[in-house]
């Protein structure tokens, strides 16, 4: 059989496994088009951001000051957060550290949590998502047959760190969500975790208990109460100024003893297994592909680096059955029923109840009034 061709941009390496994908009349997509356009409200790896972080650093340390902390970060183990963690603490600035552990960390990412917080000097509050509930609904997310496999953990993530901010009266959230590394990731490639209508709709029809422990927050709370009840301010610190990931790598290696793990969010083997496997196998696309198209659009990489890396298999030999395997495991199932899950006819977000029309409207809103 003939290898179906795509067409690649010609700045990026993004391409027609996009189904939504547009090229210009130069033949760069809408993807890297629209990222070098919001880098310019959005990005600021220069002296006006330097500005801008020395003014929010000192608002929290004038507005802060009497607090036991003065912001919350949440932190994985993987570079982003790990490198936030550690650029907050060089500010000057009272961090309280939330890991949130889903149940799929790997021993790197705990060793570099633990490793992190103990050179920084840091408190670490872990909160440990209820197994049982993850675990149903996530096996309810596979038999949906949707791509947004990921939604479980982030809407749980998200939720917890920002409870436990309102609990603990923190104002300041840090983000390690950033313009560098996560610039380009295609609408059609997954859909909204924090949309909680479409997680219900999915567990309600696949899951088999009742989600009483697990952590949720819904569309008034994370557009009104926090924001504008609250005042929860959230700040991209790794938007503000010059952060180059292969730079930061270095730097935490030789002072905070972190180690790689191999792959962007590969500090879950969940999420490895998800995005090296599920997404290529079911779906026909790449995440490696959006990841390094956003390195290349910040200057971090060439395009021909990305190709190259893009021919590198991460399972190479059909060894993807040691961690499908070890997800059937955790999940409850045998790999044989797991596997038949997987092969199941697929499914979009849209064929389940959802909120997305409250999202979009939202999002109208805010942008032409704040």
């Amino acid at each position: 059989m003939e290898k179906k061709k795509y067409q690649i941009c010609n700045r990026c390496i993004m391409d027609t496994t996009d189904t939504k994908i547009v090229f210009d009349e130069k033949g760069n997509c809408n993807h890297c088009n629209d990222a070098l356009e919001r880098a310019k409200t959005i990005w600021f790896p220069n002296d006006e951001g330097e500005k801008k972080l020395k003014t929010i650093v000192e608002e929290i340390k004038k507005t802060q000051k009497n607090k036991e902390y003065d912001c919350i970060i949440g932190l994985s183990g993987g570079v982003d957060s790990s490198f936030l963690a550690y650029k907050v603490v060089q500010l000057g600035l009272r961090p309280l550290v939330v890991h949130i552990d889903c149940g799929w960390n790997s021993e790197l990412a705990v060793k570099n949590v633990e490793n992190i917080v103990k050179k920084l000097n840091l408190d670490l509050h872990t909160h440990v998502v209820y197994w049982e509930e993850m675990k149903d609904l996530q096996l309810a997310y596979f038999k949906a047959n949707v791509a947004n496999q990921d939604v479980p953990q982030d809407h749980a993530i998200f939720s917890a760190l920002y409870s436990y901010a309102v609990k603990k009266n923190i104002k300041y959230v840090f983000s390690g969500g950033n313009f560098s590394t996560e610039c380009i990731l295609p609408q059609s490639w997954g859909y909204n975790a924090l949309d909680y209508k479409s997680l219900k709709a999915i567990h309600k029809i696949f899951g088999t208990r009742k989600l009483k422990r697990y952590p949720h927050v819904t569309f008034f709370k994370r557009y009104i109460y926090f924001p504008y009840i609250q005042k929860m301010k959230i700040v991209r610190l790794l938007n503000l100024i010059p952060y180059n990931k292969d730079v930061a790598m270095e730097l935490m290696e030789n002072e905070l003893d972190w180690q790689y793990y191999g792959g962007k969010h590969h500090e879950s083997r969940f999420t490895k297994f998800f995005q090296a496997y599920y997404l290529p196998h079911k779906f026909g696309y790449d995440k490696r592909r959006a990841h390094l198209s956003s390195l290349i659009v910040s200057g971090q990489i060439s395009r021909k680096e990305a190709i190259k890396e893009m021919k590198q298999e991460i399972y190479p030999n059909n060894s993807h059955k040691d961690d499908l395997d070890y997800v059937a495991k955790k999940l409850g199932v045998s790999p044989i029923e797991f596997e038949k899950i997987i092969a199941s006819p697929n499914k979009s977000y849209s064929d389940y109840k959802n909120n997305e029309w409250l999202f979009k409207l939202g999002f109208k809103i805010r942008n032409k009034y704040f």
